[in-house]
């Protein structure tokens, strides 16, 4: 039997077709009056107003999320959170054309944040969150639940993750110990815990669903589509999508899930690429390896991501380069989640310097002072590359990609160009990073 919280009100058993819409206003969301905080206030947190640039003074978010933006050094909103918060702050569903690095994961949370503080909720049950946030990838996932505990640190709510390849009673553990407001998971996962009985999704509020495309891809919107079953209908629920892009799939399942959804687009020439210098190397198969070892020993590589296509070729890289004694790791789908953990935090401490990934296994890295994202294949999806050269270039910092492209890969180059809109300059690399023949 599940755990009460609350002030003895019988619970509603109403069936969801038959419960009265959301309590949030799809108009005028922001005019409630947020929680007191009274130990902080935004005299501590000046932000001179300037034109052309949208701050978060002046969304008239509550002071606990004001005081949690404050220490993470967010002054502007970037232009996606510009265009998105005063249509979703005021409960309105929304539908986001965004790479990862755009701020989007920051517009969503701050949505969250403010309905659950807005819309206190007395009667409370263990495992039953009021937002939901989807994804498709386990590092992506961590990434958002951490971002949310950062978000909340000073509201009271508490962020649960889900994700595969952890042990599950650890994970039930965690829900069962407290009332989860939030819960960020992987459809799998996240579908375990519900046909156990051990989450019940019927009072989720807000519903998000991040790329979308890549769910697409892994062939997860089956999964999806029960989880979303299993909320509340979606006039009594505000749904929020991101996609990089916009195929007619998507559309699909845009419409399907969204109620009169207000629709922003991002388009990748506006996004890191403009703060990111992109290299075109052609090379032979056979200088790959050693232009990629030598090009990492260079002072100006701090640390860096190395981009390959197929599992079985990020890890014969890199065991080539732990034997070349650099200091590196590696994620694919082939590791095990803790190990990836683990590797992704000695990535951010700084331990070693170089990650080896795939893309569906780099998509959740968010790290500010990547200095270079090395793409030892091309991607064959031009989307692929975007968010790959996106990894660096973060946080006001400019960085570097380069890419190499032969004779079985070249092919690809005029799609890519015509996503971003411009032509990528090939070159030879520099000799002396070249073998010795």
């Amino acid at each position: 039997m599940r755990k009460f919280f609350g002030k003895g009100k019988q619970k509603d058993t109403a069936p969801q077709s038959d419960r009265p819409s959301s309590n949030k206003s799809r108009s005028g969301g922001r005019q409630r009056q947020p929680h007191q905080h009274k130990a902080w206030d935004l005299s501590r947190f000046d932000v001179p107003a300037v034109a052309g640039k949208s701050r978060f003074h002046d969304l008239g978010l509550g002071l606990e999320l004001m005081h949690a933006i404050a220490d993470l050094g967010f002054e502007y909103c970037s232009p996606i959170q510009a265009e998105v918060l005063p249509f979703t702050l005021d409960g309105y569903d929304a539908i986001g054309k965004a790479q990862t690095g755009t701020g989007k994961t920051a517009a969503f949370l701050i949505t969250v944040i403010t309905d659950l503080l807005n819309n206190p909720q007395e009667e409370r049950y263990i495992g039953e969150p009021r937002a939901l946030v989807i994804a498709p990838t386990r590092e992506l996932v961590a990434q958002i639940a951490e971002d949310s505990r950062k978000l909340c640190k000073y509201a009271g709510l508490e962020t649960a993750l889900l994700i595969g390849g952890v042990d599950y009673n650890r994970q039930l553990k965690k829900i069962e110990d407290k009332v989860v407001d939030i819960v960020v998971a992987t459809p799998g996962r996240l579908l375990d815990f519900s046909r156990r009985g051990h989450l019940h999704l019927n009072m989720v509020e807000v519903l998000v669903i991040d790329e979308a495309d890549r769910m697409l891809d892994m062939g997860f919107i089956p999964q999806v589509k029960q989880v979303i079953a299993k909320t509340p209908p979606k006039r009594n629920r505000q749904t929020l999508l991101f996609s990089a892009t916009f195929n007619q799939d998507v559309l699909n399942l845009c419409t399907q899930w969204t109620t009169n959804a207000t629709m922003v687009e991002i388009e990748p020439d506006s996004v890191a690429v403009d703060t990111v210098d992109q290299k075109v190397y052609m090379v032979s198969a056979r200088e790959k390896f050693p232009l990629l070892r030598n090009l990492l020993q260079q002072d100006e590589v701090e640390s860096a991501i190395v981009f390959a296509n197929r599992r079985d070729t990020t890890r014969r890289v890199y065991e080539k380069l732990k034997r070349a004694g650099l200091s590196c790791g590696m994620l694919s789908g082939e590791v095990s989640q803790h190990l990836r953990t683990r590797t992704l935090d000695s990535f951010k401490k700084g331990d070693i310097n170089i990650l080896v990934a795939t893309d569906v296994a780099g998509r959740g890295i968010h790290v500010d002072n990547i200095s270079h994202v090395v793409n030892y294949d091309l991607p064959e999806d031009p989307e692929d590359y975007v968010h790959r050269i996106g990894r660096t270039g973060r946080a006001g910092k400019t960085g570097t990609s380069i890419t190499f492209a032969g004779e079985m890969d070249s092919f690809l180059l005029p799609e890519l160009e015509k996503l971003l809109g411009k032509k990528l300059a090939c070159e030879h690399p520099p000799a002396e990073l070249l073998p010795v023949h």
